[in-house]
């Protein structure tokens, strides 16, 4: 048998190492560079992060508490159209919670607004409009709202109220329709954006899927009786996201393992992907051709062949808990964030979607929750 040479068994050394480290494409390195930021609740930090032929790391972090002696606890990320601002909710405001505009690049504190209780997820739209949802983790299971905030000015201009602990706030591509799901009243809610009222409501329990009367706010569902109530079926659904073609949206059933298709034209249920355990957040690829799904029970991330409604690849996450997800325009690479349990660092894990093997991770604060995509760029320019 003929032995390796020396530059064979250094290289096989190398590679060996960053693999472990989670710092290099056991493939092929990626041929542009992606950043994306990702809040760390449990320490008030924002964690920039940049993903490369040179591997993953946190390229800047950027402090995001309002009181030096307390948890304030930024929670969701979104980033504005033209991506020259990106935005946090800071959920334990008091008395309610704020959104901060930052410049991007920069990363400078140019303004905040004051929401509802628990803001958690927000989608802004090409008008400048965002939406938030104040999903009043700490409050009764009474409705909430999502609140409108025009971010020229950082003013909110409407609470829209919706349901007890909504979530998973998204927009149609055409900006005409967002959509939140009810966690605790098993609901899909759109709002249309030109009038900022809801439209159209979906009950999401199993086997009792049919429209609701826009103007329902109560937590009960058809029959009158409570969701889940009697040992029935529940969704317990804990995001949406709307297809790019506008034709149809899927819902993550947290406590159901599985995730539901909506047909926006008919709003109705047309077809049910199974999952692991838990499945909590959603980002579908801009091509329209993979979904990636969160499941906080199985510590592992689902990657599902939207045509075929199966799934290709269960990715397991370095740390429990995985959280929230954002894929690359290109539609090649899914960013995972993940909680972490106790004294653990919040971890951030890059996905190959091709491969649906894991290509990268790096520790951020702890309790990396929400997260978003910044940009791409070719290697080499940044």
């Amino acid at each position: 048998m003929t032995r390796p040479g020396w530059k064979a068994v250094l290289l096989a050394t190398f590679l060996a190492t960053a693999l472990t480290a989670g710092r290099l494409d056991a493939q092929a390195p990626p041929q542009s560079v992606y950043y994306v930021y990702v809040a760390a609740e449990s320490q008030d930090q924002v964690a920039l992060v940049r993903f490369g032929p040179e591997g993953t790391e946190v390229a800047k972090v950027i402090e995001a508490g309002l009181n030096p002696t307390d948890i304030d606890g930024p929670h969701g990320i979104a980033i504005g159209p033209d991506g020259s601002n990106w935005y946090v909710s800071i959920a334990h405001g008091w008395p309610h919670g704020q959104i901060h505009k930052y410049a991007t690049g920069t990363d400078e504190n140019v303004g905040r607004a004051e929401v509802g209780l628990f803001p958690a997820t927000m989608a802004v739209s090409q008008g400048g409009l965002l939406f938030v949802v104040n999903f009043n983790l700490h409050g009764d299971p009474v409705p909430s709202s999502v609140s409108v905030v025009e971010t020229e000015s950082m003013t909110e201009i409407r609470k829209i109220e919706t349901c007890a602990m909504p979530h998973g706030s998204r927009l149609s591509a055409d900006g005409r329709r967002h959509y939140s799901v009810c966690m605790m009243d098993d609901q899909l809610v759109e709002i249309d954006t030109r009038s900022l009222e809801v439209s159209r409501r979906l009950y999401l329990a199993p086997g009792a899927e049919r429209g609701l009367p826009a103007a329902t706010t109560e937590s009960v569902d058809v029959t009158g009786s409570q969701p889940g109530g009697d040992g029935a079926a529940r969704c317990g659904p804990t995001w949406v996201q709307p297809s790019p073609d506008g034709r149809s949206a899927w819902v993550a059933c947290n406590k159901n393992r599985e995730v539901i298709e909506v047909d926006l034209e008919d709003w109705r249920v047309t077809r049910r992907f199974a999952t692991g355990a838990g499945p909590y957040n959603l980002e579908v690829t801009p091509d329209g051709a993979t979904l990636v799904v969160t499941y906080k029970g199985d510590v592992a991330v689902g990657v599902f062949d939207v045509e075929s409604g199966s799934e290709r690849a269960a990715v397991p996450s370095t740390r429990r808990i995985p959280h929230g997800v954002a894929v690359s325009p290109d539609s090649r690479y899914a960013f995972v964030s993940i909680e972490g349990v106790g004294t653990e660092p919040g971890t951030v894990d890059v996905i190959d979607l091709e491969t649906g093997s894991r290509v990268g991770t790096v520790d951020i604060g702890r309790q990396a929750g929400g997260i978003g995509f910044w940009k791409m760029e070719p290697a080499g320019n940044e």
